[in-house]
């Protein structure tokens, strides 16, 4: 390993920065696994909804932030991943500031490819070192790497690495605690004049229109990039960035070079002596497992089959085995909730905020928290195992038409169990516009908060009428409502808003490998607690405002009135004076206690602020066969579809702890009469405004968390327009089937 001449500008003083880049599949995260352990932090980058996780390694005495930056294959920023990598390294984003150092994590199984990432980052003048990772897959394929000429050849240090096993990792921190304090420069590309003086035709260009310096990197971009990022952010217009672009890259033209392609080519040449005599392969290849594997498991036939027998594992494990859990945190929360009554019981609003607002809304947080940890278990085993890539080859033929591609279908998957973690896992999709159309129709998918509200209407209005063969039919049909429209919406959004242009699916297709416990269990608990710490405070602070829109105003008259109002109700029931009820409702008995109760409880939902807002936009729904009770139970629901459920029993006074399988609730709907209007006396409850109701359900993103996640993935402003437009579709499907239903005679 060659050393180079120290350099005057070693790390300052302070905690000094390293940056680890690569290509993606090269072990990058599995060694900044290593390298920090569990000093880790993760957020996003500022303005740009990409991951940014970092971490301390300690080098004796002394701490080095490591910067773990996404996967890129080059500096030619087509994705916000890759301008990521491009705005870090020339230290333009906000609070991170330039690396002292750049580790360039190689694949050795495939070395001239990934260095041209490294010939890339050199060309700009960073210091760095490679980490030439997965030599244990490199010795498999029969390949002999002299890392000794390759690091003499490049002029910086070269350290083989099985970041798996942990193989040469205390290699690689010597080496980055010497290149702290000896920076070392990797030999840089010579480029032909022509290059240079095009760049001095930009330099001349450019630095009056942007106000400020250009460095050699960022023309270079300028030159070469297709779509320069680098232009948007000096602030030069598309039209301005034509006038530049032109005189600058026919200077390169009249030279025999095609701009678009000239860093490649002269990159790649530049590579390729560098690493003459270095790699050295045998006569006969052997053959890969990987490819023999793949015969099977990308087979047309056997390959689906395959497939669909481990998504289906994958669904039935979010959706059964995280039950037992979300059954345990049930019944906590239930017993937080008793003990918190009790301890405040003198304090009524103050009860009611600790038990039904902050208590209820950290339970409607922490309810997904098992089906995420298990999903995120999945995820990881199949990208560590390398079968991510096959499950979005097979697929992608599948969603293509609709602008998406074959890694859409695990988060579509996955929102049939729960949307929350079918949001987080679309990260696996790395091209942004189609990671955004797939975050945004995931909630269509008919998730398992949908169900109660199914199963309550099919089993009140479908079931007693037609039988259960019928009823079987229906709940089934349900679940398919929300797919049979998110894969439209998909191609309207890509097509109009989106504006995604057809581009062919290019997916590299990385070896199978062992994956490492250690690292699968990291990355659950990981993203686990970054939904508690991110979704779940903005869950409890939506799940508190709807408990104070319930709760308030709370006038002591209302409860009067209710008081008197079943006074006689019971003195009607019993043949007695109003009097005598009034004396025997206040004398303790147990059974009428309870239903006093529930009524003062249904009076005071009825005279609070989410009663009034109910009430109001009750005129909307009524397209829909909605009637005020109805629409206040979907107002309220907004933290979570199955509060409908409790808020109907509120307003029926059978109390909040009703279920979808209440007798009592189904009874008191198909009881309910409209009171007044052309439809006074008639069942509110009719076949086609439960189907409406379904379909709204179906449709609507009444799901707090849902609306966290979409915001913690994307930002707010794509949060509400996807709750706003599903919303839309909602209201639309519950009015169509509602009117079609009613013209078609069902009651």
């Amino acid at each position: 390993m060659t050393a180079p001449s120290r350099s005057g500008d070693s790390a300052a003083a302070g905690t000094a920065r390293v940056f680890l880049v690569g290509n993606p599949n090269t072990g990058k995260s599995t060694l900044f696994n290593r390298l920090t352990g569990l000093r880790q932090r993760v957020g996003n980058y500022p303005g740009v909804t990409v991951e940014r996780k970092t971490g301390t390694l300690r080098l004796g005495d002394r701490e080095v932030e490591v910067v773990d930056l996404p996967g890129s294959y080059s500096l030619a920023a087509a994705s916000p991943d890759e301008r990521v990598v491009i705005d870090a390294l020339s230290g333009r984003i906000k609070g991170l500031g330039a690396p002292d150092l750049v580790v360039c994590v190689v694949d050795a199984t495939n070395i001239q490819r990934n260095l041209f990432l490294a010939s890339q980052i050199a060309d700009a003048g960073v210091p760095l070192i490679v980490a030439l990772n997965l030599v244990d897959s490199a010795r498999r394929s029969g390949l002999r790497i002299d890392a000794e000429l390759l690091s003499k050849r490049l002029g910086v240090p070269v350290v083989p690495t099985v970041a798996v096993t942990g193989e040469g990792v205390e290699a690689l921190r010597a080496a980055i605690g010497w290149a702290m304090e000896f920076p070392p420069r990797m030999t840089a590309i010579r480029w032909p004049a022509c290059v240079g003086e095009a760049m001095g035709r930009l330099r001349e260009a450019l630095v009056p229109l942007s106000g400020g310096t250009v460095s050699d990197a960022e023309l270079r971009r300028v030159l070469f990039d297709s779509e320069p990022v680098v232009l948007e952010r000096l602030g030069v217009s598309r039209e301005q960035a034509a006038t530049v672009l032109g005189p600058a890259r026919d200077v390169v033209r009249h030279a025999g070079f095609n701009p678009l392609a000239a860093e490649a080519l002269l990159q790649y040449e530049h590579i390729g002596a560098l690493l003459e005599g270095v790699v050295q392969a045998p006569e006969r290849p052997r053959a890969s497992k990987s490819e023999s594997v793949d015969r099977v498991l990308t087979h047309r036939w056997w390959g689906l089959a395959i497939f669909s027998a481990l998504m289906y594992l994958v669904f039935q494990s979010i959706y059964t085995w995280a039950v037992p859990a979300m059954g345990a945190i049930e019944v906590a929360k239930g017993w937080a909730q008793g003990l918190a009554s009790g301890a405040l019981a003198e304090f009524p609003m103050l009860e009611s905020l600790v038990a039904d607002g902050i208590v209820e809304g950290v339970g409607a947080m922490l309810i997904f928290l098992p089906q995420i940890l298990i999903l995120f278990f999945f995820i990881a085993l199949l990208e560590d195992t390398g079968y991510m890539a096959r499950a979005a080859f097979l697929m992608d033929r599948l969603f293509g038409w609709c602008g998406l591609n074959g890694k859409s279908f695990v988060p579509l998957l996955s929102s049939y169990a729960c949307a929350v973690p079918g949001v987080l896992s679309a990260r696996v999709i790395e091209d942004p516009k189609a990671r955004l159309a797939t975050i945004l129709i995931a909630p269509l998918m008919s998730c398992s908060a949908r169900l109660p509200v199914y199963v309550l209407m099919i089993g009140a209005f479908v079931e007693p009428r037609h039988g259960p063969f019928w009823a079987g039919v229906a709940l089934f049909a349900m679940h398919f409502v929300g797919l049979l429209v998110a894969l439209p919406v998909a191609a309207l959004l890509n097509r109009f808003l989106l504006r995604t242009r057809p581009q062919p699916f290019l997916l590299e297709m990385p070896p199978y490998r062992v994956p490492r416990l250690r690292d699968i269990l990291w990355r659950m608990a990981e993203r686990g607690w970054e939904f508690v710490w991110r979704a779940g405070t903005v869950i409890l602070a939506i799940t508190v405002i709807i408990w104070a829109m319930l709760y308030f105003p709370r006038p002591p008259e209302v409860a009067e009135e209710a008081r008197r109002a079943f006074a006689a109700e019971v003195a009607a029931e019993r043949g007695m004076a109003r009097e005598e009820a009034m004396g025997m409702i206040s004398g303790g008995d147990g059974e009428l206690d309870a239903r006093l109760g529930a009524r003062i409880a249904a009076a005071y939902v009825e005279q609070s602020l989410m009663g009034r807002l109910g009430r109001a936009v009750q005129p909307v729904f009524d397209l829909a066969g909605f009637d005020w009770k109805i629409t206040v139970g979907v107002v309220a629901s907004f933290p979570a579809r199955e509060v409908i459920i409790a808020t109907l029993g509120v307003i029926y006074s059978l109390g909040g702890d009703v279920d979808e399988a209440s007798g009592d609730l189904r009874a008191a709907m198909a009881a309910e009469r409209w009171a007044g209007g052309p439809r006074d006396g008639t069942p509110v409850f009719t076949l086609s405004v439960a189907f409406a109701i379904m379909v709204f359900f179906a449709l609507c993103q009444q799901c707090g968390a849902t609306v966290a996640a979409v915001a913690q993935e994307t930002n707010w402003r794509w949060a509400l327009f996807s709750f706003c437009y599903m919303t839309a579709l909602a209201w639309i499907g519950a009015v169509a089937v509602y009117q079609i239903g009613t013209s078609l005679g069902w009651v």
